[in-house]
């Protein structure tokens, strides 16, 4: 098997950054509204709401557009990705990407619902919903790196 490229080997570390920023983002924005859930004056609920605005719009999206970018590329790159196609852990790592873009979204949703509403939710609920890209960060390594045979 031939070495990767030296573009293969660039477009690999901008993903693998792009993934710790936006893993970033998703451990932290939910962490916010729990902050933002709990506070009880006008202040507070402004301070959070430039601190989650900042925090999606600014690191989030860019950060899953380029991990989206990045992760085509790095599949469809020449013939030693090719096998993942064949590969049903693959596609259960692409599910629970999708999983997390739908989170992601989501949590923009929440973020708006909370502009509205600061109690929209209890601090409870917003740290259960904050546990979960921790279990799909969990299932995605162990599916990318034990490439599990089903």
């Amino acid at each position: 098997m031939d070495a990767p490229s030296d573009a293969f080997l660039w477009v690999k570390a901008f993903h693998i950054i792009a993934v710790v920023c936006w893993f970033a983002a998703l451990f932290y924005l939910p962490r916010l509204y729990v902050y933002h859930a709990m506070s009880d004056d006008a202040v507070s609920h402004q301070r959070f709401e430039v601190m989650e605005r900042k925090l999606y719009r600014g690191i989030m999206w860019p950060s899953m557009i380029i991990t989206l970018i990045t992760a085509h590329f790095l599949v469809d790159w020449g013939d030693a990705t090719r096998h993942y196609h064949e590969a049903l852990w693959f596609y259960l790592k692409v599910g629970l990407v999708g999983l997390l873009v739908i989170y992601h979204l989501v949590c923009g949703y929440y973020r708006k619902k909370l502009i509205e509403n600061a109690h929209y939710k209890s601090h409870k609920f917003w740290r259960f919903f904050n546990e979960m890209p921790t279990v799909i960060l969990l299932a995605v390594v162990i599916l990318v790196v034990v490439k599990p045979t089903f």
